[in-house]
């Protein structure tokens, strides 16, 4: 039997609507799954709340074994699971490849943090043993999406377990196999107890009723700006942490010592990988003015040079977006560009689903494509003739997620990067990079700050006890 047998998902005792699981390639349903109500939330939390307690005395080492077996199983289950990923997401099988291997990392990573010393022993004006602990903090709401599903659900699943909480995963429902179902499946393979991981495909309702849910005291949400706000705001109603990893508009700042026949396959990379719908995509390229017409024109060649398909059935560089309101978006933001005078260097057309990679020149400011996250497969380029001019550039908009410098000089690179706000820096690379070891997160309106990975998962997914002790009870003047 397979991994992700539909028979499994038509017995889920979840209590919604059906929704029809679809390949946006080809529009075909490739199954069905049940979406979670209210209700069901409530349910799977107290469930979850119930069975989190044991697992929180089981040995660290066994809760290790767990996620170490989880990192295995997508190493075993890669072809079925990279299909699923493929055909769900509108992914290339690279694409598909970097999501089971970072996965399978995250599960690792994860198991050495049950592990990880715990607290500290502090210095007391009292005699008596003072010292902080972690301890699990019960139940993480995790609310993944669409672009990422597989590694978006699992960098948060995963440290969250380890560290002895129980989980309730709500992936998008466009992406509820691959994004989720998947991790119960591999999770219950691995060994992971009954109800500690529940997975409920659903909508906004199902998102409200677990940020609102009293037996979650930790939200982690990645998704866009303006629902991450909504996400803190209720959050913070119910004085709970919301963990928000939200949108970007990234920039790639080429200076004029950079190498121009390098840096046009790494700046294609940045804004035409999976099509876009990434939220470190590099949205927006400074390039100094001296480089400036030849990059337009290399980097336009490149996007026309590149196949556009089904990644299932053809070998392509771009897949489908993920559907027709996410194609409205950015098509609409491309033309409301051109017709405020960006120059339509490359694309700008699509078939059906699939949007052609789009470099844009001459934009400022008031171009919306620019100024915006598009989420999609548009390049727009802009030029910079100074190094002031680059950072007050880069530095201007409300993201802060990641950043990309190119240039000959390593240190002048740095150097720059000191004052451009942002979460992420590479230098002489785009932006779009991402590690199990590496903490990750953008500032501002891209969210608040380095919540997952390596040691910042401690900080989401634990809360710190003092406990002090004494050999005799204390005496007091009373």
């Amino acid at each position: 039997m397979p991994l992700l047998d539909p028979k499994t998902w038509q017995s889920r005792t979840l209590s919604g609507a059906e929704y029809a699981v679809t390949e946006p390639a080809t529009g075909d349903t490739l199954g069905a799954v049940t979406l979670a109500t209210g209700e069901d939330v409530r349910a799977a939390t107290r469930a979850a709340h119930a069975a989190q307690h044991d697992w929180a005395r089981t040995p660290h080492f066994v809760r290790a074994a767990v996620l170490r077996k989880a990192g295995d199983l997508f190493t075993a289950h890669a072809d079925e699971l990279r299909d699923w990923i493929v055909r769900e997401s509108g992914s290339i099988p690279g694409k598909a490849d970097f999501e089971l291997h970072v996965a399978a990392q995250e599960c690792y990573e994860a198991a050495a943090l049950a592990s990880r010393p715990a607290g500290q022993v502090l210095p007391s004006e009292a005699p008596r043993l003072s010292y902080t602990r972690r301890v699990p903090v019960g139940v993480v709401g995790v609310i993944s999406p669409f672009n990422a599903p597989l590694i978006l659900s699992i960098r948060s699943v995963a440290p969250a377990l380890a560290l002895g909480n129980g989980v309730v995963l709500k992936p998008d429902p466009r992406t509820a196999v691959c994004g989720g179902l998947s991790l119960a499946a591999i999770f219950a393979e691995a060994g992971l107890p009954g109800e500690l991981l529940h997975v409920l495909p659903g909508g906004p309702d199902a998102g409200e009723a677990l940020v609102a849910d009293p037996q979650v005291p930790v939200i982690s949400f990645t998704g866009s700006t303006a629902a991450g706000r909504a996400v803190g705001e209720a959050a913070g109603r119910h004085l709970k942490r919301a963990h928000l990893e939200l949108g970007g508009n990234s920039a790639l700042v080429v200076l004029e010592d950079a190498d121009i026949d390098a840096v046009i396959s790494t700046a294609a990379w940045g804004s035409f990988f999976h099509q876009g719908q990434i939220c470190m995509t590099t949205g927006r390229h400074l390039v100094h003015a001296s480089l400036y017409d030849q990059y337009v024109e290399r980097l336009a060649a490149k996007a026309d040079s590149l196949a556009v398909g089904d990644p299932h059935r053809e070998q392509v560089h771009l897949g489908p977006i993920i559907d027709r309101a996410q194609l409205g978006k950015i098509h609409g933001l491309v033309e409301s560009s051109t017709a405020l005078g960006a120059k339509l260097a490359a694309g700008g057309t699509h078939e059906e689903l699939f949007y052609r990679p789009t470099v844009l020149a001459d934009v400022d400011d008031r171009i919306p494509a620019y100024s915006e996250e598009v989420f999609g497969p548009v390049a727009p380029v802009r030029s910079f003739s100074t190094l002031d001019e680059a950072a007050a550039l880069a530095a201007t908009g409300p993201y802060g997620l990641s950043l990309g410098i190119v240039t000959a000089d390593s240190a002048r690179g740095l150097e720059l990067a000191e004052r451009i706000p942002t979460g992420i820096v590479h230098i002489n690379d785009q932006t779009v990079n991402d590690e199990a070891v590496a903490p990750f997160g953008g500032l501002a309106a891209s969210g608040t700050g380095a919540r997952f990975g390596g040691e910042a998962n401690l900080e989401a997914f634990t809360d710190v006890r003092w406990t002090t002790v004494r050999g005799d009870v204390a005496g007091y003047p009373f």
